[in-house]
């Protein structure tokens, strides 16, 4: 059994997308005279406004206008009644955590001046060279010589 959706459209017979086209065309030309009736009707009632219909508005079918004042007792109770089953509010507020008391900032402060005044104070003074490690003294160089001249000669020796 062939697919109908497969067939070439020159074939003579007409495919799925073919019909929902000439029904999209069909909709939107009802449409456009829908229209253009209401406009003469509008124009022989001398221009009074139309009563809207329900596919103008945007609630769905069924749902019911709540003015804003109304939608604001809603509100207030709704709020009112959930107030009600948490029980009463904390008469303070909580302590926030993590933040420093201004005594703590003030030794804080001190603190760091004192370390600043430190740094500050031997800034000036120039402190003596270190005295670098693994260099060889005169004598110990000349010591490390002799050894190692004394090896080289016993080499030769028995290289000999």
């Amino acid at each position: 059994m062939k697919n109908r959706d497969c067939y070439p459209v020159n074939s003579g017979y007409l495919t799925r997308m073919d019909t929902s086209v000439k029904a999209l065309e069909e909709a939107i030309s009802i449409r456009r005279q829908i229209e253009t009736l209401e406009s003469r009707l509008s124009s022989i009632l001398g221009g009074r406004a139309l009563p809207a219909t329900t596919t103008t508005t945007t609630r769905p079918a069924g749902a019911r206008y709540f003015s804003p004042a109304t939608r604001a007792k809603l509100a207030a109770a709704a709020k009112a009644r959930w107030a009600r089953l948490r029980g009463p509010a904390p008469a303070t507020p909580a302590k926030k955590k993590g933040q420093l008391t201004p005594a703590g900032r003030r030794k804080l402060s001190q603190l760091m001046k004192a370390r600043w005044a430190a740094r500050r104070k031997t800034a000036g003074k120039k402190a003596a060279p270190a005295k670098k490690k693994g260099t060889l003294t005169p004598a110990g160089r000349r010591k490390l010589s002799e050894l190692m001249k004394a090896r080289w000669a016993a080499r030769r020796k028995a290289a000999k």
